[in-house]
């Protein structure tokens, strides 16, 4: 998968939303047999539910988003979360203007990669591309 393999070598490290998505819990426990060490959550809902059933003991959690919750009438419950307790993960709020103090220190290495489509054609080709993981990075559309 290209996105791994843009990582840092060294890192053992998988985009758990492109293996996960449709077959959660199956497919947590199929890539990550020993369970997750360390978790970055964006989705909420059903994929929080499977990482939760497959979080090691004193796993850690860093919670920025649930963006499977934002436009729902009403929010998805959790239904693991028993899990924090039996397996004492830590799951902590991560909002990243607690941290824009350091920016000077590292905003020159941070490196972002955008795959971009160009006209309102492309558009649905890249809906497509980006809600099955064909892209890499963050996925626009440049209109005009």
């Amino acid at each position: 998968m290209e996105s791994i393999d843009n990582l840092k070598p060294g890192f053992k490290f998988y985009f758990l939303y492109h293996i996960c998505w449709s077959k959660s819990t199956v497919n947590a426990v199929m890539y990550f047999p020993e369970g997750i060490d360390i978790y970055f959550e964006n989705v909420g809902g059903k994929m929080l539910d499977a990482v939760l059933l497959n979080m090691r003991a004193h796993g850690r959690i860093a919670a920025c988003g649930l963006i499977s919750q934002y436009n729902r009438d009403k929010p998805e419950g959790v239904q693991n979360l028993m899990h924090l307790i039996y397996k004492r993960v830590r799951m902590e709020g991560f909002v990243v203007t607690d941290y824009f103090h350091l920016y000077p220190k590292f905003w020159r290495k941070i490196v972002y990669v955008e795959d971009i489509a160009e006209g309102l054609k492309s558009g649905p080709s890249a809906l497509i591309g980006l809600f099955s993981g064909l892209n890499v990075g963050k996925q626009v559309v440049v209109a005009a």
